[in-house]
């Protein structure tokens, strides 16, 4: 499992892997489903529903209470959160997972100011529900 699959994975975002499959073990709704009953009786499929977004701040926020912890802003401390791995390897490994620029991997306070708002925006994209600040 990749690194940001586990952050995606504390934040509620994918289910956990099937062991030894390497795919989740989640079945998907009926109306994505091919030969559902509504497609059968109708011939019309329905349209799927929207995914939830997950509150990722409430639910950052209320694990942060009383650490200290400024994950807004270090992708270390975000990490450290979320129970993951917080060392410069493993950001490292995370920002060439994500497709950082050479030049950001060169530096790492600008590695780890890029590794921060890419993590959200693909929180984002996942389905979290992340505010534009945390992003920009």
């Amino acid at each position: 499992m990749s690194v940001f699959d586990k952050i995606l994975e504390k934040l509620g975002l994918r289910k956990k892997q099937s062991a030894g499959t390497g795919t989740t073990a989640t079945k998907p709704p009926a109306s994505t489903q091919t030969g559902g009953a509504s497609a059968r009786t109708t011939g019309v499929a329905t349209a799927p529903k929207p995914i939830s977004e997950v509150d990722v701040v409430k639910q950052l926020e209320q694990k942060a209470r009383g650490t200290g912890l400024n994950w807004k802003q270090s992708i270390a401390d975000l990490l450290f959160l979320l129970d993951i791995e917080n060392s410069r390897e493993a950001r490292t490994e995370l920002a060439k997972e994500l497709g950082a620029p050479q030049d950001v991997m060169s530096d790492s306070a600008r590695m780890n100011t890029w590794l921060h708002k890419t993590v959200m925006r693909k929180i984002a994209e996942n389905g979290g529900n992340v505010p534009k600040e945390l992003m920009d």
